[in-house]
């Protein structure tokens, strides 16, 4: 007799089903699990071996042979632990095989038959509700998985031997109940940023659209001050954004305790990431900081210190909002629909350009320090401002600056204007940031005086045919947040003087 119970396999944040299939008849005694399982998932045997002995149960002197199909799928982590003890229990009498039919499991096991946490429960239960099915997973995981559809039945137990009585009925398990997890009340405030209202104001624009933003400025300036702000003035996630971002942070294994944070993300690795830790990969194929930092903010600062070729590898990621990390026997897709927010220095000694400052290495430390970035990244900065040193009388004057809550309305104000325009066109663009070409020359067409700046300053800066498309979404969010229908010569003008040509030329 074959007792099987259903578990899935990841790929991405996509669950595949995978059906255990546990057989134990005549033959030497062995404890065989087939299937293309990594090392993780050949090491269960000794932990389903000890769980079992700790819940009163032993295996028989039998040959034990698990299958997890199909076949020719990678099994990976050790979530695979949970669902092959239940079809052994199952096979040996323990539990009623026709109630775990019901089921989708994954859990790891403890020696002592306690079930551990694992990543991933989210994309679980959502694929087990696809299958029209319960789950079972562990406890601590049990307010993650009650996301993903009320009505879902959800079985969270702490030990094999709870859930054994639960199927005895000596002992009811309750569902758990989604949580939500506390922010911080007070989140780093615009008011405290002194001077620098040039740079809050490409800020806020970055914020309305969802635009990229690269800060240059000398040591000091207040640069990771003003992107540390950011999420202060951005609105919280919608609940689509709220499951996408949850998943992606689920299979990596970064909800605590199950809980869910209706704040977007934001992420700033250091100068020193590989291009697995920022783009995604590795054994595993993990998402990266590109894909953890999705529907939020990914702030790279020092940015010529990233290593060139990592730098390059969010190129795909920033024009198509999907990250694809492709191997020799699988290809797996994450979601990547970030802004970008970088700071640099605009050489390497940091001072290029101000006044009395005299480097010893003359225009090549510039040159050189901003060549480092390609002009195909750079062509996807939507948004290239000057952060200039404060002045000491900047930081004694009283503090008149502007509240995030101020701001933060404007952008909400203007965020609601593009969704109720692209749902109007049927289009699944959220932010002006994220439509395609043709339709931003739909909605952001320029009157005739505009049409004219536009054509004779595409000439001039050498706009590329996506900066030209650049050009009309951050003067499409510069008409919204004037509550303006129209996008007009003023608009692109502002539009235009945030395309930092000067540093466009250096680095080429």
């Amino acid at each position: 007799m074959v007792s099987r119970v259903t578990t899935v396999a990841f790929q991405g944040i996509e669950a595949q089903p995978v059906d255990v299939q546990v057989q134990i008849g005549p033959g030497q005694v062995a404890f065989t699990i087939v299937g293309l399982p990594d090392k993780a998932v050949g090491e269960s045997r000794e932990r389903v071996r000890s769980a079992l002995i700790a819940s009163g149960l032993s295996l028989p002197a039998k040959r034990v042979t698990v299958n997890l199909a199909p076949a020719d799928l990678p099994k990976e982590g050790s979530h695979f632990d949970l669902p092959i003890a239940l079809a052994l229990m199952a096979a040996m009498g323990a539990l009623p095989a026709a109630e775990l039919e019901r089921y989708v499991v994954l859990g790891e096991l403890a020696l002592d038959g306690t079930i551990s946490a694992v990543a991933g429960v989210l994309p679980a239960a959502i694929g087990a509700n696809t299958l029209a099915r319960g789950l079972i997973c562990p406890a601590p995981c049990g307010p993650e998985a009650a996301w993903a559809d009320p009505e879902m039945e959800i079985l969270a137990p702490v030990s094999l031997i709870q859930l054994a009585n639960h199927f005895k009925g000596t002992q009811i398990l309750s569902r758990p109940q989604p949580k939500l997890s506390a922010n911080p009340s007070v989140l780093p405030d615009l008011s405290e940023v002194r001077g620098q209202e040039s740079a809050k104001r490409a800020l806020e624009i970055a914020a309305a659209g969802g635009h990229n933003l690269l800060m240059i400025g000398p040591p000091g300036a207040g640069k990771s001050m003003l992107a540390t702000r950011l999420p202060s003035i951005l609105p919280p996630l919608s609940p689509r954004e709220l499951l996408e971002v949850s998943m992606i942070a689920s299979i990596a294994g970064e909800l605590a305790d199950g809980k869910l944070s209706e704040r977007r993300p934001f992420r700033a690795p250091h100068h020193s990431a590989s291009m697995a830790a920022l783009v995604g990969g590795g054994i595993r194929a993990r998402p990266g900081e590109v894909s953890l930092a999705h529907n939020g903010v990914l702030f790279l600062d020092e940015l010529p210190e990233f290593q060139p070729q990592v730098l390059d590898g969010l190129r795909q990621p920033l024009e198509s909002g999907e990250t694809v990390i492709v191997r020799a026997n699988h290809r797996t897709s994450y979601p990547s629909r970030v802004q970008l927010i970088a700071a640099m220095n605009p050489c390497r000694c940091g001072h290029a350009g101000e006044p009395g400052h005299v480097c010893r290495r003359g225009e090549r430390c510039a040159s050189e320090y901003q060549a480092r970035l390609s002009g195909p990244l750079l062509d996807r900065l939507d948004l290239r401002i000057e952060v200039p040193a404060v002045a000491a009388s900047d930081l004694l004057r009283p503090a008149q600056a502007e509240s995030s809550a101020a701001v933060a309305e404007r952008v909400a104000r203007a965020r609601r204007r593009q969704t109720e325009r692209y749902a109007a066109l049927g289009v699944s663009a959220r932010t002006n940031a994220a439509t395609g070409a043709r339709l931003i020359e739909q909605v952001a067409a320029p009157d005739a005086a505009g049409l004219d700046l536009l054509q004779s300053a595409a000439d001039a800066l050498q706009l590329s045919a996506r900066g030209y498309h650049r050009v009309l979404k951050v003067a499409r969010t510069l008409a919204d947040l004037d509550g303006s229908d129209a996008v007009s010569r003023l608009h692109l003008a502002e539009a235009l003087s945030y395309r930092g040509a000067s540093l466009e030329r250096r680095a080429a």
